[in-house]
């Protein structure tokens, strides 16, 4: 799919990978509504948009999690520029980190990095599949593939969300919707490094895991891929390629894998 000229949905959009697909998106001919719990910057971010690209883009605050902000969201668009082509499922937490987290943490996790990805699809999908053409991008993580030391409702509901896009691409994709999972590993955003010590980043154990895994990218590279994505109709987004390889020895050899992965956090609770 080209993106010039389509209408576009990001949520998580104030900053970080959301706020630079928003950006790449404009740049690309795309019209946007960006969206952010935080509706200061999602407008923060429509504004240099709009410096660029007058009239592109518009901004919606709210928890993308309630399907009534999601409607919201759908008719803003509409209104301000017609019917919603793609949606960027892309707002995330990360979560309570281990099994001390109750059922009030993992029900909010599962709201934000899995339900709101359904609730979306709920009120779009049967729409394009009738009119024969949508797309649906879920931002997931490595972590839905693979797992997250330190980090237990991450983990799981990336799991999740990587399992609803398979869904979602196995169920419509032969009625013209198309949909791609974004699945990176560090990325250089506020979810991985938090300004202040709120805890809402990683836990220090899953940080150093992500951190030392592999290269920390910037949100514009990792943008870019999803845009090539797109272009291509391709489902599995991976910006640190090398994960690929990590899946493929999951599945190849999966009790070999759990080994190594005890040994590999025993090695970064032991630094």
């Amino acid at each position: 799919m080209k993106v010039a000229g389509k209408v576009a949905v990001v949520t998580g959009g104030g900053g970080g990978i959301g706020g630079a697909i928003a950006r790449a998106l404009a740049t690309e001919g795309a019209r946007i509504v960006v969206a952010d719990l935080d509706a200061a910057t999602a407008q923060a971010v429509v504004d240099e948009i709009n410096t660029e690209h007058p009239g592109s883009a518009v901004a919606g605050g709210g928890d993308v999690s309630d399907t009534e902000v999601i409607r919201a969201l759908i008719a803003l668009a509409e209104e301000k520029f017609g019917p919603v082509d793609m949606y960027f499922a892309n707002a995330g937490i990360t979560g309570a980190p281990g099994l001390d987290a109750d059922d009030a943490a993992w029900d909010l996790s599962l709201d934000v990095n899995l339900r709101a990805h359904i609730r979306a699809a709920q009120l779009l999908v049967p729409g394009w599949a009738r009119r024969g053409e949508g797309y649906f991008v879920s931002t997931a993580s490595a972590a839905g593939l693979l797992t997250q030391i330190g980090g237990a409702t991450y983990a799981v509901t990336k799991h999740a969300a990587v399992g609803f896009a398979e869904w979602l691409s196995v169920t419509y994709g032969d009625q013209g919707v198309k949909v791609s999972c974004l699945c990176p590993q560090g990325v250089n955003t506020k979810l991985l490094f938090p300004e202040d010590d709120s805890q809402d980043g990683l836990s220090a154990t899953a940080m150093k895991a992500v951190t030392e895994a592999g290269d920390v990218l910037e949100p514009a590279q990792v943008a870019a891929d999803v845009l090539a994505a797109i272009d291509d109709e391709r489902f599995l987004i991976l910006p640190h390629p090398k994960v690929l390889d990590m899946y493929r020895h999951k599945g190849a050899d999966y009790d070999r894998w759990l080994r190594g992965m005890r040994r590999y956090q025993a090695s970064l609770q032991g630094s």
